[in-house]
Formats: structure tokens, sequence, C-alpha cells
């Protein structure tokens, strides 16, 4: 058989790469645990009864910013992430930005309370159950975004894993501000943090397990 002949039948019916299916991978997988976790939002904690007014208040819009800013960072390190031998370069610093601009705040607001409001500031009325709220709303968008991974070819598994929770947590936490009645920056410093890194560390725990191929 002659090199020509060889290499047109070895290339018959190869289809093109779909160069997008990453993004609709991820793009399905963050709409339909989106959807879970309002569904569980409505079920299990109900949105604040002012939700019309907190829509039009800044500070509601700057509790939001933060998750949101984290969702977008974590995606953006995963998705160089879930491809073989991809360079993340600086984008390992992007998700920790929003945090550092978050405690910032926290650390002005306090150094300018009233020594006996500090402690009120940081723990607020629901401290013991923010954290395990949204770790329980992040379980389908944890479930979606691994099988989102799982489609890609991910090499480090650990880290992979760490930033599909922490993107899953993420998105979570801003369902969750459709519920929680904390306004204080110092609170949202410590325990949404603290709740959207939970699912994190679970990523970083599960990864070898969930996404090995």
């Amino acid at each position: 058989m002659k090199t020509d002949d060889l290499v047109s039948l070895l290339a018959t019916g190869i289809r093109p790469v779909d160069r997008h299916v990453m993004r609709r991978a991820f793009v399905r997988a963050i709409v339909l645990g989106g959807a879970g976790a309002l569904v569980l939002l409505a079920a299990l904690y109900g949105v604040r009864p002012d939700i019309g007014q907190m829509l039009v208040t800044p500070v509601f819009w700057i509790k939001v910013a933060l998750p949101f800013s984290l969702a977008v960072a974590s995606f953006l390190v995963l998705k160089r992430l879930v491809v073989p031998g991809a360079d993340v370069g600086t984008r390992w610093a992007v998700p920790a930005m929003p945090v550092l601009i978050v405690w910032i705040g926290a650390l002005a607001v306090l150094a300018n309370a009233p020594d006996g409001d500090r402690l009120r500031l940081i723990l607020g009325l629901t401290w013991k159950s923010c954290p395990f709220n949204i770790a329980l709303l992040s379980v389908p968008l944890f479930v979606a975004v691994i099988w989102a991974v799982r489609q890609m070819a991910p090499t480090r598994l650990r880290t992979a894993g760490a930033m599909a929770g922490l993107l899953a947590s993420s998105v979570a936490t801003v369902a969750y501000c459709l519920h929680c009645p904390e306004m204080e920056v110092p609170f949202w410093a410590v325990w949404y943090v603290v709740g959207m890194l939970i699912p994190a560390l679970a990523g970083w725990l599960l990864g070898p397990r969930l996404l090995r191929w």
C-alpha cells in the first residue's frame, strides 16, 4: 500500500474536534447545578422576605461580588487545569484577589468599630450555620462541575478537584446571598470564605478518585 493511500485510509471518518465542548460542558454544569442549589435554597431556607429592597441596596451587591468574583477566578484556573500540559501561569493568584480585597475591607471596618462591636460584626447571627449551609447548597453544583471536568483530561487531579469545589461553592454562595441576612463585611470575610473552602477541600481530597481517567 502506498503512503498516500495509507494516510487517506487512516483519515477516513475522522471528525473535527469540537472547540466549544469545554464551554458547553461548564455552562451546562453551572446552569443545572445552580438550579439545583436554588431548589435546595427554596426548600430548606427560603428567600429573605426583604429581597426586593436588598436588590436596590449597594451593600447587597458588594456581598454578591465576593463569591461571584471567586467563581470567575476559579473557572479561569480550572479551564487551564483540564487541558493536559497547559500552563496556569499567573492565574494561580486570581482566586486570592477577591478574598484579599474583602479581608482588607473587613479590617478597615473592624478598625473603625467600637471594641464591643467587633466580635458581633464577625460572628453575626448565623456564624454556626452559614458555612455548612453553603457547603450543602454546593452539593448539586459539585456533582455537576465534577461531571464537566471528567469530560476533559486533567492531569493534576487534586488541584483540579479543589478548583472544581471552589467553583461549585462560589456559585452556591451567590445563591445563598438570596437568603443570608448578614450584611457586615467581617462576617463574609470569615464565614463565607470558610463555607466556600469546605467543598474546595473535599475536591482536593476526592479529586484523584473522582477525576481519574
